[in-house]
């Protein structure tokens, strides 16, 4: 079922679609979702919006160590670029294993935070989130579970975190 979901998905590549991804959701974003870190840096450098930039870093942190730090290796999903070869990718192939995305889980930690505490500006990260997760079923690197699961557990990391330093 989700092979067939990812079959459906690469039927819609073109080159136009193919260079807006690469350059917004592979390029822009970063390999490891720098985006996030450099937003969280900035937000963290204005007296104003510290507590939200605090929640961006220690999340990225956080979801970064967990998703890639353990979960990958405990699950061990293969990706699948590396069940079905077939297909060509359009980013670099990964090594690591696919589940959870931790792209997802980086985006959803990141923008839940913002969402925290900006809820009109949390709303435009959310949907930027939504588009990194779908991304990764567009290159071929994720299951539509790697990306689900990424994103529950990195939503999980913003909200707590975030109620945390409410306090």
């Amino acid at each position: 079922m989700e092979m067939a979901m990812l079959q459906v998905i690469q039927s819609w590549h073109n080159p136009v679609l193919d260079r807006i991804m690469v350059i917004v959701f592979n390029d822009f974003v970063g390999a490891k979702g720098e985006i996030w870190v450099i937003l969280g840096l900035i937000l963290f450098l204005i007296p104003k919006t510290l507590k939200c930039g605090i929640c961006i870093l220690v999340s990225y942190i956080l979801a970064y160590f967990i998703g890639d730090g353990v979960l990958k290796e405990l699950i061990g999903r293969i990706r699948p670029c590396n069940v079905d070869t077939s297909v060509p990718l359009i980013v670099k192939r990964s090594t690591s294993y696919s589940c959870p995305s931790v792209h997802s889980m980086l985006a959803f930690a990141s923008a839940v935070s913002v969402f925290m505490n900006y809820k009109r500006t949390g709303i435009f990260t959310l949907v930027f989130a939504g588009l990194i997760g779908f991304s990764r079923l567009y290159f071929f690197v994720h299951y539509p579970t790697d990306v689900i699961f990424g994103a529950v557990l990195g939503t999980i990391i913003g909200y707590c975190l975030c109620r945390l330093t409410a306090k």
